[in-house]
C-alpha cells in the first residue's frame, strides 16, 4: 500500500480528476495549500504598495492506494497536471503501514478499496 501525495496547480486539478477516473482511480482528499518552490512567487502593486507574494496556491492531493494502482495513478496525475512550464508541481510517494475503515473495521489492503 501507498500514500500519494501530489501537489499541483489550482487550474489542473480538474483534469488530474478526470485523469485519474480514466486510470479507474476514484479516492481521494483534495486540499488547499500553499507554497513556494522554483518559481519564488511575483510581486504586484496594491493601493500603491509593492507586495511582495512568495507563497503561491497550491492544491494538494492525496490518494491512498494498493500496489497495483501506484503506477496508474502517476502517470494519471502526470497527464493532467503537465503543462511544460516551471511550477506544475510535485508527487511523493510513501508507504502506507496500516490503513483502516471505520464503518466496517476493515484493515489493509480490502480498507483501501
Amino acid at each position: 500500500m501507498k500514500l500519494i501525495i501530489a501537489y499541483i496547480q489550482p487550474e489542473r486539478l480538474n483534469a488530474v480528476k478526470q485523469a485519474l477516473f480514466e486510470n479507474d482511480v476514484k479516492r481521494m482528499s483534495i486540499t488547499n495549500a500553499l507554497g513556494c518552490g522554483q518559481q519564488m512567487g511575483y510581486s504586484e502593486t496594491y493601493r500603491g504598495a509593492t507586495v511582495e507574494v512568495n507563497l503561491l496556491k497550491k492544491i494538494r492531493v492525496e490518494i491512498a492506494v494498493n500496489n497495483d494502482f501506484v503506477q496508474p495513478c502517476i502517470e494519471a496525475i502526470v497527464k493532467g497536471a503537465k503543462t511544460g512550464e516551471i511550477g506544475d508541481g510535485k508527487i511523493f510517494v510513501l508507504e502506507l503501514a496500516e490503513c483502516v475503515r471505520i464503518r466496517t473495521s476493515e484493515t489493509g489492503q480490502t480498507a483501501i478499496g
